[in-house]
């Protein structure tokens, strides 16, 4: 039998405030490398249209998330954020390599730069805007459990992190007169995106090869399943997995042989039910077998909880 909760939750307002955000931001960024041209400033005003698109694509994903199942996709299309995950990933590594395009001319022939204190003025609000919208969805993320939104979050945060070193790189250009340090910086804020670009795209990629649940989940459905045994009920082929905010797991419960279909009927259903309490978003099928029968041993190399 099979049990789950799921309760669908309009998530596309947030995708939309990303979006405005980044339009935001992109205006603000560029003018501020306009008036300075320093290339540290126009890196930072290529994450930022990273963010937009990475907003758009999140705000399609959250659309094709929020519909029901069907007969082609009966499981729902919850994987979709993964696939998110992976483009935003991608599209922050062109920009790395975009940024340090850029630089390296700087780098070897420097430029000055102009009107450093109205740019640094600039940049300034252009990240506390993103600083706050980062917040924002890192807060939705984390209670409505979506990694498209968290996804979006931390790439923002690191949008902010980006712009203090590159404002710090810029302050010391204006202190120092070193113009090699402009392009410098945005080198090192390139290799740190890059880490970045790569991060969100292992998680997809983890994600789309049915990754297990996180341990803490698996110990507590274990704690679950152990605590029905004085009622001569014991388990084994425990296997789970992730579809990005939704978990599936598949166990087979051993009840006495004797025990009739209703006895096996309610043992399962509260198994369920109490797996379901503990893990939000989870869809739980559980399998009955007599424990004393050899053939319900046949299976036992299904088992993926070492119990």
């Amino acid at each position: 039998m099979e049990n789950s909760v799921q309760q669908p939750v309009p998530l596309t307002r947030y995708a939309w405030l990303s979006i405005a955000a980044a339009l935001v931001t992109i205006t603000m960024k560029s003018a501020a490398y306009l008036l300075t041209g320093s290339v540290g400033l126009l890196s930072d005003a290529l994450e930022s249209t990273v963010n937009l698109a990475a907003a758009v694509v999140a705000l399609i994903s959250l659309r094709i998330l929020s519909r029901p199942a069907n007969d082609e996709f009966t499981f729902g299309f919850s994987k979709i954020e993964y696939f998110s995950q992976g483009f935003e990933g991608g599209m922050i590594l062109l920009a790395a390599a975009a940024i340090i395009f850029s630089a390296i001319p700087r780098l070897i022939h420097p430029v000055p730069l102009e009107q450093l204190g109205l740019g640094l003025i600039i940049s300034v609000a252009a990240s506390l805007v993103n600083l706050g919208v980062s917040l924002v969805l890192m807060r939705a993320g984390k209670r409505y459990n979506s990694i498209t939104l968290t996804a979006d979050a931390r790439h923002l945060m690191t949008d902010v992190w980006t712009t203090g070193g590159v404002l710090i790189g810029i302050a010391l250009v204006w202190l120092t007169g070193i113009l090699r340090l402009d392009p410098i910086v945005a080198i090192i804020v390139a290799i740190n995106i890059l880490f970045t670009g790569y991060r969100l795209l292992v998680r997809s990629g983890r994600g789309l090869m049915d990754i297990s649940l996180p341990a803490e989940d698996t110990t507590r459905v274990k704690s679950i399943l152990e605590s029905h045994q004085t009622e001569g009920v014991h388990y084994h082929a425990l296997r789970s997995r992730q579809a990005a905010a939704r978990k599936f797991l598949v166990v087979h419960l051993l009840v006495p042989g004797n025990w009739t279909v209703r006895q096996g009927h309610a043992i399962a259903n509260q198994i369920e039910n109490e797996v379901i309490k503990a893990i939000p978003n989870s869809n739980i099928a559980t399998h009955i077998e007599p424990i004393e029968d050899p053939l319900s041993q046949q299976d036992v190399y299904l088992d993926r909880s070492d119990s």
